[in-house]
């Protein structure tokens, strides 16, 4: 069993630290210090933008949403005849269709029947004219230089992808900065009473008991695509924001879980880079509650197997330029909730044999019931919400003025 222990101890640190730590002293080595390629200057293609683009978002139902995204789209600082957003309504019951035809001058709306988001991509590619297409959610917000620092690195032939970096409300400077959320809980309802439905949302999110965590950890998972990009090319893309060179799109399988992950890796094996740079910025909501975060991990793990499948040519070390990335970051992840039971297994036989073996199976144990006592806060956080949503607004109704 001794040999068991040690392994899996080896697998878990070396994913989580060893790793990382490659990574670092790499970036060290190149003494690139981790910039996103230092081969090429990415202001002159700011200044100077020479590609068109084509937006595609995917949306189901999100009639609610989607006036104030395509908004946002339509005011971001590109040149809007170098720019085309291509909206993909999967099957939306909702006004969807009715809010695309008031953008209809400057949207390419297309219907299809629901078949999810895959095949709503590749509707959306076959309308896509631009050299560079740009994939995009319903829900986030794009900062205003967002394209053009997205572009920015397409002047390196090399470089088949870019993902920007997607801010999370946990690592806000309102958050940091820890100012008063009672303030912003007023102009919340204010909103609401307004009508903005998108304001409950907001208010879950910043109920939420898990969003400094999980903005812990998405700060941690940019660190290592950031060195990653250094080495070579990331290992996927943020789905928020992200863009490749529409040449190399191939169509994505109809059962398709993470596009995200399938599409760059498949701009990789083409032989080209997938570059992460941090000055194009999205912005989102943290999950609200540990059920959407699990429902999100039990997601990227069932995406990564089924990547495996649908690419096999990522295990060939001869097919795969990044395979000892791809078996460092993706397989390592995938194998450490398997050596985390072979290591805790392990500890109880050998926990009657040394101090050491005891004080490490005493130190799994206490891990493990911390993240029982989370769940239990969390647990209670959820009734209590639960309870604050029966609760009646009895404050009086912000009177609202009509225009002239």
């Amino acid at each position: 069993m001794t040999w068991v222990f040690w392994c899996s101890a080896v697998v878990v640190l070396y994913v989580y630290v060893g790793y990382p730590m490659l990574l670092r002293v790499y970036c060290g080595l190149r003494n690139a210090d981790c910039e996103l390629n230092p081969s090429i200057n990415p202001q002159s293609a700011i200044r100077n933008p020479q590609y068109t683009i084509s937006i595609v978002l995917a949306a189901r139902n999100e009639g609610a949403r989607l006036p104030a995204r395509l908004d946002n789209l339509l005011s971001l600082d590109y040149p809007a005849e170098n720019r085309q957003i291509v909206v993909v309504s999967d099957g939306s019951t909702d006004n969807t269709m009715d809010v695309l035809a008031r953008y209809a001058k400057d949207v390419v709306a297309v219907s299809v029947p629901p078949s999810g988001k895959a095949l709503a991509l590749n509707a959306g590619l076959a309308h896509a004219t631009g050299d560079i297409v740009v994939f995009a959610d319903a829900r986030q917000v794009f900062a205003p230089d967002a394209l053009r620092e997205l572009v920015a690195p397409f002047a390196d032939p090399k470089v088949g992808g870019v993902t920007g970096e997607l801010l999370l409300d946990a690592e806000s400077p309102c958050r940091r900065a820890g100012r008063d959320r009672r303030a912003h809980e007023r102009r919340l309802r204010a909103r609401e009473q307004a009508g903005d439905r998108r304001v409950e949302e907001r208010r879950r999110t910043l109920r939420s008991t898990i969003a400094d965590g999980v903005g812990l950890y998405w700060k941690y998972e940019k660190a290592m695509r950031k060195m990653e990009s250094v080495v070579d090319s990331t290992l996927g893309a943020t789905g928020a924001i992200y863009a490749i060179r529409r040449a190399l799109f191939r169509p994505l399988p109809a059962d398709t879980i993470l596009d995200d992950v399938l599409t760059p890796m498949r701009v990789v094996l083409a032989g080209y880079r997938v570059v992460f740079n941090e000055r194009a910025k999205a912005f989102d909501r943290a999950a609200v509650d540990a059920d959407a975060e699990a429902r999100r991990k039990v997601r990227t793990l069932a995406g990564n197997y089924q990547i495996l499948a649908l690419e096999p040519r990522l295990l060939m070390p001869w097919a795969n330029r990044v395979w000892l990335q791809y078996v460092s970051h993706k397989l390592g992840r995938l194998a450490v909730p398997y050596a985390l039971l072979a290591l805790f297994a392990s500890s109880v036989v050998l926990a009657a044999t040394s101090a050491f073996s005891f004080v490490a199976l005493g130190g799994q144990v206490l891990l493990y019931l911390l993240a029982g006592c989370g769940a239990l806060i969390e647990m209670n956080a959820r009734r209590k919400d639960e309870a604050f949503a029966r609760i009646p607004n009895t404050e009086p109704r912000i009177p609202t003025v009509e225009a002239a």
